[in-house]
Parts: structure tokens; C-alpha cells; sequence
């Protein structure tokens, strides 16, 4: 067996993908069709050329419009996990950001139960497991945000239909000139309504906006992170309490342009500098990527070996919000599945 495909069947774990970029490009173009929404081109791929997160964002926001109903959340999520599964992907927490539908006049509770349906369904059909995390969109402000969170309480409190499936909030959108602290009180209401909490900060912004992500906002995992080494304080801190941060390595490159190319990307001197940094996706329909090839072009840039790829997805398992002993069976199952494929390697 070659590298490559044992880095694609290796058991996988990602904890920063939005469900929104995993969209196939069919999909778009038939929920386009279906919803009124005009695309350019019948072939979005060939709207996929970013020169920054600002330009990548106009393109995920048209994505995004040609969801209108239950029943095209359930197919988006359905698709997700089916052809992430396909590359080694057995636990999934997916970002969704339903900022700009909300605004439109959907349902939160509507969205979620979509979701849900999509993602039960993946799971009898591949045996992956996926839950989920509302994101607040920076572009919307600190009151959408804490009206998206006070909603999310209420359909908790309800035992709405696949509320169950949202463990956390996040905070995604353009980081560029937007302070994360307006976003506190929203923050505060998510701790306090018993969800986990992240965010992304550092791929276009300083150090110190990790800290207010950490100190302020109250986030468990950073999203990104890639300051983080500017500030050799920061640094011993997220190492020293192993604080996760969800890295997407091909995504710096392809989308926010904020590293030339691959081979330059400071992921390795993350991990040299101990932080838990996990591999994910970020959008992988709109960069052409999947988890498998993530972990490849990672292994072959980076100059990693197969024990350098098995102990980051089992980093993975521990970057997660499952409880120990969820932890504790997934990394059996990684660990058990990457000495028989690592038997393959050395056969070879």
C-alpha cells in the first residue's frame, strides 16, 4: 500500500470545516436553479479563485444563498459527511453559519433540524459521527450574534428536533477591522447555556487577538492561530494548557493568501513549539481538498513520516469536545487502524 492512500483510509478527526464550503459544485448549481439564485457560470469551480479571505467570503456567502429550506440543509449535510467519510473522516464537529439566512427570514430551528436530518442519515449510511457548532458571522455584529445564541437557548429549553446535535459556538466571518469583543456578550450567553466555545483569530490578525478570543470571549480552541508564534508568551501558555487550535494549512494558502505556499507554512514549528495544533479542511469543495489529501500534502511539504501523521490524528481525538470516554474509543480506533495500515506500509 503507498503513502497516500494510507494517509486517506487513516481514521481522521476535523474540528474546523464549515459545512458550507463542503458543498458539491453539482449541488450549488442544482440548489441555484431550484432557489432563483444567478450564478455567473453553470461550473462554479470556475468562481473559486480568492486573492484574500475578503474575496473568498463573497463566494461562501453565494454558496450559502442557494440554501433555502430544511430540505437543502439536510442535503448539504448529507453530502458532507458521505464524501468526507470517504477520505478517512470517522468524527466531524462542522461549523454552520446561518447568519445571512436568519436575516432572509429562515428558522434557526428549520436549519438545524435539516442538518440533523442530513447528518443522521450520513451516519447509518458510512458509521462517521458528526455534531455541530453555530457560528456567529462577525459581518452581522455583537447583537445578531447574542440574538442567534438567545434563539439556540430557547430551541434547547424546547428539545427542538436535532438541537442535540449543537454542542458549541464559534465566531467566524472576515477578522480584519471587527473587534472580538463585541461579540462578549454572546460569548458569555453561550458559557452560560452549557455550550463550548471557540473562534477563529490569528490568520490575518495579532497575537493579541488570540488572547481576547482566550480571555474575553472565553474560547476553548482557537480556529487558525497562525500569530500565535509572534507572541513567545501566547505561545507557552496555549502549549503549557494545550489549548487546541484547529489549523487548515492548504486553506492559509488557497484562501486567505496568508502564506505563499505550503512548504512555508509555520504549522510544523507549531507543533516543534508543543501546541496541539490539529490538520483540517477549512471549505474543501471550494479548494478542490479533502482531509486525505490535507494530511498528504502536509506529510510530503512538512518532511513528516507515518508516525508524524498517526500522532496528529490523535491529536485530533484530543482537540475534541467528546467526553473521555468517546475520546478514549476513538483513539483506540485510530491507533488500532494505524498499525494495520502502517503493517502495509512496511510490507511495501
Amino acid at each position: 500500500m503507498d503513502v497516500a492512500t494510507a494517509l486517506d483510509r487513516l481514521p481522521k478527526v476535523e474540528l474546523h470545516c464549515h459545512i458550507e464550503g463542503t458543498m458539491r459544485p453539482a449541488t450549488v448549481v442544482e440548489l441555484a436553479r431550484k432557489n432563483g439564485i444567478a450564478l455567473s457560470t453553470a461550473d462554479p469551480t470556475e468562481l473559486y479563485r480568492y486573492s484574500n479571505l475578503d474575496t473568498f467570503l463573497e463566494i461562501f456567502w453565494l454558496v450559502q444563498s442557494t440554501l433555502g429550506s430544511r430540505e437543502d440543509w439536510a442535503r448539504l449535510a448529507y453530502e458532507s459527511i458521505v464524501d468526507g467519510a470517504a477520505h478517512g473522516l470517522v468524527y466531524r464537529e462542522s461549523f454552520f453559519t446561518p447568519a445571512r439566512h436568519l436575516d432572509a427570514g429562515q428558522d434557526l430551528a428549520d436549519i438545524v433540524a435539516g442538518l440533523a436530518d442530513g447528518l443522521a442519515a450520513a451516519e447509518g449510511e458510512t458509521g462517521a459521527r458528526a455534531m455541530l457548532i453555530a457560528d456567529i458571522d462577525r459581518a452581522y455584529g455583537g447583537a445578531a450574534g447574542r440574538q442567534m445564541v438567545e434563539r439556540l437557548s430557547e430551541l434547547r429549553q424546547a428539545g427542538s428536533p436535532g438541537v442535540e446535535r449543537v454542542i458549541g459556538v464559534g465566531l467566524d466571518s472576515t477578522e480584519i477591522g471587527v473587534d472580538p469583543t463585541d461579540f462578549a456578550d454572546a460569548f458569555e450567553l453561550a458559557g452560560k447555556a452549557g455550550l463550548h466555545r471557540t473562534s477563529h483569530q490569528g490568520e490575518e490578525t495579532p497575537p493579541s487577538y488570540i488572547r481576547l478570543g482566550l480571555d474575553v470571549l472565553g474560547s476553548e480552541r482557537i480556529d487558525h492561530g497562525l500569530s500565535s508564534l509572534q507572541d513567545p508568551e501566547l505561545t507557552r501558555r496555549l502549549a503549557g494548557e494545550r489549548i487546541p487550535l484547529t489549523v487548515c494549512p492548504n486553506s492559509n494558502v488557497v484562501i486567505a493568501n496568508a502564506v505563499p505556499r505550503l512548504e512555508l507554512h509555520p504549522y510544523p514549528r507549531m507543533r516543534e513549539a508543543g501546541l496541539l495544533a490539529t490538520l483540517n479542511t477549512d471549505d474543501p469543495a471550494l479548494t478542490d481538498m479533502d482531509l486525505g489529501r490535507e494530511y498528504r500534502s502536509c506529510m510530503e511539504a512538512f518532511d513528516y513520516r507515518w508516525p508524524d501523521m498517526v500522532e496528529i490524528a490523535l491529536d485530533g481525538v484530543e482537540a475534541t469536545w467528546l467526553d473521555d470516554g468517546g475520546k478514549r474509543d476513538l483513539r483506540a480506533r485510530i491507533e488500532r487502524d494505524a498499525a494495520a495500515l502502517g503493517q502495509g506500509l512496511d510490507r511495501g
